[in-house]
């Protein structure tokens, strides 16, 4: 219960604490459900029902976990940040977190410089960047907004990230299933080694 006589200074101190609190879970989160995939495959699904989170965003946070270890987490950033630059090659995550910490970069003005940079990087270019366009539903479109909303990014950057994610999983599993069976295929029949890999997007 928050009293009434409250000043709007300690209100505002109350946000950044709180802030942080919700920050750092995000990260316990996501490092807690890679360490019980890696450890307790067969039955950590029961463990993530229990938290009463949606699966699709704590497979979110995992994700973005798996991609940042500890010693590439930028303390002065929130998750938000990192989640922002993600699905980039790591040196070039690392730069734009480092240009985001000295510049003091809110979550939006990081996507925003993002944004800016594949614009120019698009007309400075001599070949013509193809744009593939897919046609959506509009009730599933609205459920990827919702997504994106619940983790706090971009749609488009959400929709990247998840089809990064689903890619990485799946060509593992299809490396997998090639070097059990001695197939030079990486692509040859992974489904039955990828129905056992989640993804983001997967039905569970």
């Amino acid at each position: 219960m928050i009293p009434d006589l409250f000043t709007f200074e300690s209100w505002e101190r109350a946000g950044r604490q709180l802030a942080g609190v919700l920050d750092s879970s995000s990260w316990w989160l996501g490092d807690w459900l890679a360490y019980g995939k890696d450890h307790y495959s067969d039955r950590y699904q029961k463990g993530i029902q229990a938290v009463g989170l949606q699966y699709q965003t704590l497979r979110n946070y995992a994700w973005v976990a798996r991609r940042f270890d500890m010693d590439r987490r930028h303390a002065l950033l929130t998750f938000q940040h990192h989640a922002e630059v993600a699905s980039l090659p790591p040196e070039e995550a690392d730069l734009w977190l480092t240009r985001a910490e000295e510049q003091t970069w809110t979550t939006k003005q990081l996507r925003c410089a993002l944004r800016d940079a594949r614009n120019r990087d698009q007309v400075g270019s001599a070949q013509p960047v193809p744009v593939h366009r897919l046609p959506v539903p509009g009730d599933r479109l609205e459920r990827w907004h919702q997504a994106a909303a619940s983790t706090g990014v971009d749609m488009e950057e959400w929709v990247l990230a998840t089809l990064d994610s689903a890619a990485e999983s799946v060509l593992a599993a299809a490396e997998e299933v090639a070097s059990l069976t001695g197939s030079d295929q990486v692509g040859a029949d992974p489904e039955s080694s990828a129905a056992e890999e989640e993804y983001p997007g997967a039905e569970v």
